[in-house]
């Protein structure tokens, strides 16, 4: 069998919408992959730091994963919601106790655009209010009601929505008009911009819902007990906290299984969603929420696809080896390591602002050298840079000008190494090409 990128490049374009966006000038065609590498259709070999957009969470190829899916793909592939799941029981009773959550349920979706839309649903369903929170610079998925709630006008294609949305200060800790407080003073400066905006809202806010770590933003993040002081003050007034784990779950932040948990000084969120890296692949999405939230619905409801039995087995297979193997142990060793030595790299390249993140969650701003202006082109020249030298990165923040960095949580420490030296040729080629523009 021959692969030719070029006409599957043009096949795309013809049948598929001109906004469904390509990494590259020459966009890849990636054919398989093992562990912490993939190849392309031309037989090239790429280290692999972006994972699916945080998806192959724990490695290509996963022989535990695999033999998961293809072992239930040989009794039953689809039943869906109105037959009793045991795989669906099985994966939900341990995210429930994961979770934090009392009383805790789970309903399972497809995706992470689709589990935040179901928070959404129940968060003002239960409130009987169509007013949400959102923090600037935010991104929770692209259906109606998520994209109403995106804070980063990269991602947000419209400004029709079926819900209010206010969005508030906090997510990005080094730019904005607090940047220049400490931590402390920061945290309440915010707080204060909170209380004034609700005294001044009609009627009842239903939720606010945030990403511990903006994914789509450019791995930016608030001091840590930002949200747990938002919480003391939405509690006072019964407005709902949905905290957005669909990157920053399971593990990957090093320091705690969920993101909420640098903001746990009162609790867990009411709603929890998820979603990308505990299927590592497969589609698997979901909120959890305390039962009084979750069965707010007055009406029936059902999933067709969600809570499959062949995704349910290979989210139990992949959850199974993260425990087992102590893959937030890891990115936390290997993510640690490699953050510091990026900043090393990078201390001496005035086309980076900034190496930001935790774990194996790593954000690289990109500016005009010698500015503080936010530079996509920059970062264009070092994701195309860094695929010539086989390395796999992302890219999010305002713009576009943020390289993301999130491997597979079994990265080891060569491999870490490895992709930093990669970075830091691709890094270096960004910085001469974008001082001679």
């Amino acid at each position: 069998m021959t692969h030719d990128s070029p006409t599957l490049h043009s096949r795309h374009r013809a049948v598929l919408p001109s906004w469904l966006s390509l990494y590259y000038e020459r966009p890849l065609e990636i054919t398989h992959g093992e562990g912490r590498y993939v190849w392309d259709a031309e037989g090239n070999r790429y280290l692999d730091f972006f994972g699916g957009i945080l998806t192959t969470m724990t490695a290509h190829a996963l022989p535990e994963v695999t033999k998961a899916v293809s072992e239930q793909a040989g009794r039953i592939i689809h039943t869906s919601t109105l037959y009793l799941s045991r795989p669906m029981v099985d994966l939900a009773e341990r995210i429930a106790a994961l979770s934090g959550i009392p009383d805790a349920r789970v309903f399972f979706t497809t995706s992470g655009t689709e589990a935040n839309d179901a928070a959404l649903l129940l968060a003002t369903t239960h409130r009987r209010s169509n007013q949400i929170l959102a923090m600037r610079n935010s991104y929770h998925g692209r259906s109606f009601s998520s994209i109403g709630i995106t804070g980063n006008a990269s991602w947000s294609p419209t400004s029709l929505s079926p819900l209010q949305t206010l969005y508030v200060h906090g997510g990005v800790r080094s730019r904005g008009p607090y940047a220049h407080l400490g931590d402390g003073e920061y945290i309440a400066a915010c707080v204060a911009d909170l209380e004034d905006m609700l005294d001044q809202t009609a009627g009842g806010v239903a939720a606010l819902i945030a990403e511990p770590i903006q994914g789509v933003g450019g791995f930016t993040a608030p001091p840590d007990g930002l949200y747990a002081a938002f919480r003391e003050v939405l509690a006072r007034r019964g407005i709902l906290w949905i905290s957005d784990e669909v990157q920053t779950g399971w593990g990957r932040t090093g320091e705690h299984f969920w993101g909420w948990q640098a903001h746990a000084d009162n609790g867990p969120p009411d709603l929890l969603t998820f979603a990308k890296g505990i299927g590592n692949g497969m589609s698997i999405g979901g909120v959890v929420a305390r039962a009084e939230v979750m069965d707010s619905l007055s009406a029936n409801s059902i999933s067709t696809f969600g809570g499959s039995p062949v995704t349910m087995a290979a989210g139990l297979a992949n959850l199974n080896y993260l425990l087992e193997h102590d893959l937030q142990g890891n990115a936390r060793r290997v993510g640690g390591l490699l953050i510091e030595r990026l900043r090393a790299i990078t201390a001496r390249l005035d086309v980076v602002r900034e190496v930001r993140g935790r774990g194996l969650m790593i954000g690289v701003e990109m500016v005009r050298p010698g500015t503080d202006e936010r530079s996509p082109e920059a970062a264009n020249l070092a994701l195309e840079a860094a695929r010539e030298r086989g390395l796999l990165i992302g890219k999010g923040g305002q713009g576009g000008a943020s390289l993301r960095i999130a491997p597979p949580m079994s990265l080891n420490v060569a491999e870490a190494e490895e992709g930093a030296e990669l970075l830091a040729e691709a890094l270096q080629e960004a910085q001469v090409k974008s001082t001679a523009s």
